[in-house]
């Protein structure tokens, strides 16, 4: 059974940080931090639906200008997430530039910005590009602990760290993970189909048990069509397993705080993505940076139990070097 997610930084190592996390069965996809985005196809920029930003220094909100070019009159909306000050921040990146022809494009762009707040509703504006992304308020969305974003298939979760400013962690996690059960299927008689895209829906949004499925299929003996319910179809023809855990953290302190969100927000994850900036014989640098050095994200790594880890926002200091960083990570992540 493949997992729903697929995700790989945007750039390598020692590049701007970034996370592009795909949908394997849809042209969709998610997008951790915005800076650098250029090593992106315009292509898999439009399967954007929304892009979760750590904090707003240039190498993590720089590439905003680059996305906007690309979507807009080709992308109807695209929905953004940030930290304190982030609406307003959207806000002034789209008053930089003069917006006196953009209303008479077919397609219309709508951006949505969202603004995470440590304690508090995710407050939220919308920018139309029908009035040249003139700020419209929109009604505050209430957070259910750290969870910002949940869908039938997939949440993301977040919690904020120290980089001497607020700056957010995110998990995303796919719900329960259906898959179909061929030799119970075959048993039965019965063929896939679109029906199990609709079973699958069903359970995945809560359906009741009695809820009716028409299950569809053809053989050698022509169409067929019974009408089953949820709970029984799910019963003979599916196995449920729990979902995969994709882990992001970016620009932030070695502290027992940090490390105590981290291991409350990402325990168990199955991929960590984590910044190694400085080589641990360089950590009174990284201090004064208020960057982890690798062999920090190795214990980190360890703490919250990550399964895989994948370091990455190198510093140019060890072009050539990136093997040690590696090196450090693991051995650290595996002690």
């Amino acid at each position: 059974m493949h997992n729903l997610l697929e995700a790989r930084l945007v750039n390598d190592a020692f590049g701007d940080p970034g996370l592009f996390v795909t949908f394997r069965d849809e042209r969709r996809a998610l997008l951790f931090d915005l800076g650098d985005i250029t090593a992106l196809m315009p292509g898999q920029l439009m399967r954007l639906s929304h892009v979760f930003v750590t904090h707003a220094h240039m190498d993590h909100f720089s590439g905003f200008d680059h996305l906007l070019r690309v979507l807009l009159g080709r992308k109807p909306a695209i929905v953004l997430y940030g930290g304190p000050g982030f609406v307003a921040q959207v806000e002034h990146k789209l008053r930089a530039y003069t917006w006196n022809v953009v209303q008479r494009y077919a397609i219309q762009l709508e951006i949505e910005a969202r603004e995470l707040q440590a304690d508090g509703p995710i407050l939220r504006a919308s920018f139309p590009s029908r009035h040249g992304f003139a700020r419209e308020p929109l009604a505050p969305l209430p957070q259910t602990h750290d969870i910002v974003h949940d869908e039938p298939t997939f949440r993301v979760r977040a919690r904020f760290v120290d980089h001497d400013i607020p700056c957010l962690a995110y998990v995303v996690e796919e719900k329960a993970r259906l898959g179909v059960n061929k030799d119970r299927l075959a048993a039965l008689g019965l063929t896939t189909g679109a029906w199990l895209r609709d079973l699958k829906h069903a359970i995945l949004t809560g359906a009741a048990g009695d809820t009716p499925i028409r299950v569809e299929w053809r053989d050698r003996q022509g169409d067929h069509a019974v009408t089953r319910q949820v709970s029984e179809l799910s019963r003979l023809v599916l196995d449920i397993v729990p979902g995969q855990r994709i882990g992001y953290v970016t620009d932030l302190r070695y502290t027992e705080s940090n490390v105590q969100v981290l291991a409350e927000l990402m325990q168990g994850v199955d991929q960590l993505f984590i910044e190694s900036v400085f080589l641990d014989e360089d950590k009174a640098h990284g201090l004064r940076k208020n960057h982890l050095t690798a062999a920090q994200a190795g214990r980190i790594a360890h703490a919250v139990g990550a399964r895989a880890v994948t370091p990455f926002h190198f510093s140019p200091r060890y072009q050539g070097r990136s093997d040690l960083l590696v090196s450090e990570v693991r051995a650290h992540a595996l002690a």
